[in-house]
C-alpha cells in the first residue's frame, strides 16, 4: 500500500493528511494540526517560518510513529507571498504577509512603468493590492537594500520544499498568482519584469505540478525517521482544491470555499479581454496548464474574524444556526476593500451598514445573517458574470472546502444563484494535494479518473432550488 503525505497550509491553520488508496477508494487520515497566524512585527504583519517549519518536522515525525512512511509528500500553502534569499541563502529583511498595509500605494509605483490594462493584457491576472508584484514594487521603493542584495526568490511553499531537500523549485500555479507569469508562454515574463526594474536573476525556472523536487536531506531523514520524495501539487491551496472538484463535466462551477472563496470554472486558455479585466477575473494556473478563471471573494475569513472578536465560545455550526434564525435583512458588499484587514470586523460590518442606512446588527447572528447572505449575494453577481463572459450556461455549483459544511451558506447560495448546490468533500485542498502525488506515481491515470475517483470516495451533499 503506497502512503502519500499532504501538508495544507492555510493562512489560519494547518495540517498533515495522510492518504492511500483502499478498497477502491481514496482514504484521508489526519495525524497532526497546528496553529498559524500573522504576528505583528515593528508594526508589520509578517509569518514565523522557523515556526511553521518546526510543524512541519512534527507532522512528519508522526508518519514514522505511525509506522505509516509516505512514498511522497507534498506541500501548499496560500498564495502570493514569497521569502527572499541572499548568496548563502538566509531570508533577508521581513518574511511579510499578503494582508500587510505596505502595499497600499504600491499599484501607482507600478503603473508608473506599466499600465492595468496592459499588464492584464500580458498576465491575466486580476488586481489585489497585495499580488507578489506589488509586493516587490513595495521592497524595491521601501526597502532597495533588502531586494538589492537578494539572490533568490521562492513563494512560501517553494521555501520550505528547500528547507526539505536543498533543492530549489518554483512550481507554476503558485507562481501565476505573482501577476509576474505571461498568459501566452506560463512563464516569466521577462520583458515585464525588466520593466519594472525587479532583479531577473532572484526567479526560478517554472515547474509543474507533478514535479519532483528531490529526496529529503541525510538530517531532515534523520530526524524525522524516514526518507521520501518532495513532490510539487499545486501548491496554491486553490490550484489543489480545485484539482480535487469531484465533477468530470467539462462545465464545471466551483467555489473553493475558506477564508477566501474562489469562484469560477476551468479554461484551456486564458481569458484576458478587457471585459473580463474590467469585471476584475483572474486566470491563475491550473493543473496541467488549464486556467482557474475565477473571482476572489473575501469569503469566510469575515466570519472567521466576528467569531473572534465577539464569540469565541461559538462553533462556526452554532453560528450557523443563529443566522439562520435571523430576520435582518441588511447586507454589504464582501469584496469591499475595508474588509481586507480591518481592525475590527465587527466594526467595519455595522460601519458598513450604518453608512448605507440599513439596519445594523449587533448580535453574532444577526452579523453572521448579514455576512451569509451578502457572499452568498456575491456568488450571484458572479455566476451572472461567468455566464455572459464565458457564454456557457452552467447547471450548478459545485461548493469545496471547508465551507462546504456551513449548511445555511449553502441553502443561501442555491437561492441565491438559481442553481443547485453540491456541497463537498471538504477536505479539498489536501486531497487535491495526494491526488497529483497520485498521478505523479502512474497510480491513478488522468484527472478525469481522479475526480471520479473522488466523486465515490467522500460524501457530496446536494442543495436543490
Amino acid at each position: 500500500m503506497n502512503y502519500y503525505l499532504a501538508i495544507d497550509i492555510g493562512a489560519s491553520s494547518g495540517r498533515h493528511m495522510l492518504s492511500w488508496i483502499e478498497d477502491g477508494k481514496i482514504r484521508l487520515e489526519e495525524i497532526h494540526r497546528f496553529y498559524n497566524g500573522m504576528d505583528t512585527v515593528d508594526g508589520h504583519l509578517c509569518w514565523d517560518h522557523e515556526r511553521l517549519f518546526a510543524e512541519i518536522i512534527a507532522g512528519m515525525k508522526k508518519c514514522a510513529e505511525l509506522g505509516k512512511i509516505p512514498v511522497s509528500m507534498g506541500i501548499d500553502t496560500w498564495a502570493v507571498d514569497y521569502v527572499l534569499l541572499d548568496t548563502n541563502d538566509t531570508i533577508l529583511g521581513r518574511t511579510y504577509a499578503y494582508r500587510d498595509h505596505r502595499t497600499d500605494n504600491s499599484d501607482a509605483d507600478v503603473y508608473d512603468h506599466i499600465s492595468l490594462s496592459d499588464l492584464y493584457a500580458r498576465t491575466g491576472i486580476q488586481k489585489q493590492p497585495f499580488n507578489t508584484i506589488y509586493q516587490l514594487m513595495a521592497a524595491k521603493v521601501q526597502e532597495p537594500e533588502v531586494l538589492a542584495q537578494a539572490e533568490t526568490m521562492l513563494m512560501v511553499p517553494d521555501y520550505y520544499n528547500f528547507r526539505l531537500t536543498g533543492i530549489k523549485k518554483q512550481e507554476y500555479t503558485n507562481a501565476t498568482t505573482t501577476q509576474l507569469v505571461n498568459a501566452e508562454t506560463n512563464d516569466w515574463d521577462e520583458e515585464l519584469i525588466a520593466t519594472l526594474g525587479f532583479p531577473r536573476k532572484i526567479f526560478q525556472p517554472i515547474c509543474l505540478p507533478g514535479t519532483a523536487v528531490g529526496s529529503l536531506t541525510d538530517d531532515i531523514a534523520k530526524e524525522v525517521g524516514f526518507t521520501c520524495t518532495v513532490m510539487l501539487p499545486a501548491t496554491h491551496d486553490t490550484g489543489s482544491a480545485v484539482l480535487s472538484v469531484p465533477s468530470t463535466e467539462k462545465d464545471t462551477l466551483y467555489i473553493s470555499s475558506g477564508t477566501w472563496s474562489l469562484m469560477g470554472c476551468e479554461l484551456s486558455k486564458a481569458n484576458t479581454s478587457p471585459e473580463s479585466m474590467r469585471r476584475n477575473f483572474t486566470n491563475e494556473g491550473g493543473y496541467n496548464y488549464q486556467y482557474r478563471y475565477l473571482k476572489n471573494i473575501m469569503g469566510l475569513w469575515m466570519i472567521q474574524e466576528v467569531r473572534k472578536e465577539i464569540a469565541p465560545e461559538l462553533s462556526f455550526g452554532e453560528i450557523c444556526d443563529l443566522a439562520a434564525r435571523s430576520s435582518i435583512s441588511s447586507t454589504v458588499d464582501a469584496n469591499d476593500g475595508r474588509f481586507l484587514s480591518p481592525a475590527n470586523m465587527t466594526a467595519a460590518v455595522q460601519d458598513y451598514c450604518r453608512e448605507t442606512h440599513q439596519d445594523v446588527p449587533e448580535t453574532i447572528g444577526d452579523l453572521a445573517a448579514v455576512i451569509y447572505n451578502s457572499l452568498a449575494q456575491c456568488y450571484a453577481k458572479t455566476v451572472e458574470e461567468i455566464e455572459s463572459i464565458t457564454g456557457v450556461t452552467y447547471p450548478c455549483v459545485n461548493i469545496v472546502g471547508g465551507g462546504a459544511n456551513a449548511d445555511y451558506l449553502n441553502r443561501l447560495t442555491a437561492k441565491a444563484c438559481r442553481k443547485p448546490v453540491k456541497a463537498g468533500p471538504t477536505e479539498a485542498t489536501a486531497i487535491g494535494n495526494v491526488v497529483a502525488q497520485m498521478l505523479a506515481n502512474k497510480e491513478l491515470s488522468d484527472v478525469s479518473a481522479a475526480r471520479e475517483l473522488i466523486g465515490t470516495s467522500f460524501d457530496v451533499k446536494y442543495y436543490s432550488l
